[in-house]
């Protein structure tokens, strides 16, 4: 694995290593946008209504449950014929991607709304917030910590499976798993194994960071931890 990875010969052209990363990152990228596009205001509209539970239990679940590569499969027999280019076969991969993704985000959506503090709605309300501004500046605030929880969760649903791109000959690091099988190079498989696992630890860690930073220190008790932590500083006393 390491040979391959440190070979200058795999770091260039259109088949090296950042080339292959890139499509990576793309596919991976639209997938989680489409997906939050999708479910996010879903999410929060059967959050906030009541309307459409049965779809959090049932079709998430259900979605879930599908077999990745036998539906891209399906979806590159039904589409390929209707787009002659390339996007016979980027289309079924994002549909893939998006319905992997979207049970994570419109789960915690739904709970992040539903777990909103009821008299802090109330005590919106009695200060004359309409509906709209309660949603606003109190509801998706507070349910930003489930809701990014959701968007990693799906992110990383995503740039794991997204190497079955490459199964329908695309690109992505999925090519080194594919070709390494085709050709029994076992370190090209590895070295593909071992990127796609340090990208989901790194968009990981900056998802993480991203929320720290925008989502309240109230909701993440960050603020009583830091009061905590200075309690406990013991001052000493001259006499």
């Amino acid at each position: 694995m390491m040979n391959y990875l440190f070979d200058p010969a795999h770091w260039t052209g259109a088949d090296g290593i950042p080339n292959l990363i890139g499509e990576h990152l793309v596919y991976s990228l639209i997938a989680l946008a489409i997906s939050a596009v999708i479910a996010v205001p879903l999410g929060v509209y059967i959050g906030v209504t009541g309307k459409g539970v049965f779809m959090i239990a049932g079709l998430a679940n259900a979605l879930r449950a599908l077999p990745s590569v036998g539906l891209l499969i399906l979806l590159v027999l039904l589409i390929s014929p209707a787009f002659p280019s390339k996007m016979g076969y980027i289309l079924p991969s994002l549909i893939v991607l998006v319905l992997l993704a979207v049970p994570p985000i419109l789960t915690n959506t739904y709970a992040g709304i539903r777990a909103v503090d009821a008299a802090a709605v109330d005590a919106a309300k009695g200060m004359g917030f309409r509906t709209m501004k309660i949603l606003t500046d109190v509801q998706l605030p507070c349910s930003l910590p489930l809701v990014l929880s959701g968007v990693r969760s799906a992110l990383l649903q995503i740039i794991s499976t997204a190497t079955i791109a490459a199964y329908i000959s695309l690109g992505g690091l999925g090519r080194l798993l594919i070709d390494g099988k085709a050709q029994n190079d076992y370190s090209q498989m590895v070295a593909g194994a071992v990127l796609v696992a340090l990208m989901a630890l790194v968009f990981d860690q900056v998802l993480a960071f991203i929320t720290r930073r925008i989502v309240s220190p109230g909701l993440t008790r960050r603020t009583v931890n830091s009061a905590a932590a200075a309690d406990t500083v013991k001052i000493p006393v001259t006499p």
